[in-house]
């Protein structure tokens, strides 16, 4: 399994445990078809698609589900009742003594292959968008970057505002892991984004860019704007400490912004270098402040 998160992996692994639950469900039918037993009161059940495993647990994930498709969850769960009412019938009609219906047997099938269909095509989008995301901060990495920056130009075309990128370091957070170790400096970088997002406006694109560097997206309708923007995060961080316990001192981090304002038609690698020079000349004249750099 790729590099997930603990949760994004725990989550993938009851994914596929439902559905193997399903498939054991199935088997169950089989006995029923062969043998004439009763597959169980969960199959013959006018609610038997909320009882089994997979129903239930598919009703539990349903904002995990619809926040990738609506469209593709509803048909998810409209094929796997028809798939459990087409089996029901087949079943009662077998245990009464009678053979079970061709139109019933169309049904489930195909009820069966959509379903198996439906979930290889969710499990592929959750994969794909946990290699997106950074599995300690749950930020997107920088493979999103260039698409984030061509739909913010456009959008500040549209709305006649000005785009601005900016680079964020934490300051000397070296510091952390080698005074509190590798787990402590985690939980700061997790704590970190928290402070950082608190500061941020809907539309302000975080990126963890690598190790302890961010990137930011801003939509400002002025330089003035952008100005009050930068100060504000780095003032949210440095007042924003990351609690230990009852008898340690918090971890007090700070950041050091560089920031600049992007130029219609100029290329992402040409604003990143940009901004990272104005985040260097911040570490060079002091750290835990913002320096604005133009082209």
């Amino acid at each position: 399994m790729p590099n997930l998160s603990g949760e994004m992996r725990y989550f993938i692994i009851e994914l596929d445990a439902a559905v193997e639950a399903h498939l054991d469900w199935t088997r169950r039918v089989m006995r029923c078809a062969v043998l004439q037993a009763s597959p169980g009161d969960d199959v013959l059940s006018s609610q038997a698609h909320q009882l089994c495993r997979f129903g239930h647990w598919i009703g539990l994930q349903r904002p995990r589900f619809e926040k990738l498709s609506v469209l593709k969850t509803r048909q998810l769960e409209a094929v796997h009742q028809a798939m459990h009412d087409a089996i029901r019938a087949l079943c009662t009609n077998i245990l009464d003594g009678k053979p079970g219906g061709g139109a019933d047997l169309e049904v489930f099938e195909q009820s069966q292959s959509e379903l198996i269909g439906l979930l290889a095509w969710f499990k592929t989008q959750f994969l794909a968008e946990a290699m997106c995301n950074d599995p300690l901060t749950g930020l997107p990495l920088r493979y999103g970057i260039e698409d984030e920056f061509i739909q913010s130009q456009k959008a500040v075309r549209r709305e006649q505002t000005q785009l601005y990128v900016a680079m964020i370091d934490v300051d000397h957070f070296k510091d952390v892991n080698d005074q509190y170790g590798h787990a402590v400096g985690d939980k700061a970088l997790q704590h970190l984004t928290r402070s950082l997002s608190n500061a941020l406006r809907p539309n302000e694109p975080l990126f963890r860019f690598g190790g302890e560097e961010f990137l930011l997206m801003m939509q400002c309708p002025s330089p003035e704007a952008a100005t009050i923007a930068a100060k504000r995060i780095v003032e949210q961080v440095r007042n924003s400490p990351m609690p230990l316990d009852h008898f340690a001192e918090p971890i007090r981090m700070t950041i050091t912004l560089g920031l600049t304002l992007v130029q219609n038609g100029e290329l992402l690698d040409e604003v990143v270098e940009r901004a990272d020079r104005a985040l260097y000349a911040g570490k060079n004249s002091g750290r835990d402040r913002f320096v604005m750099l133009n082209g």
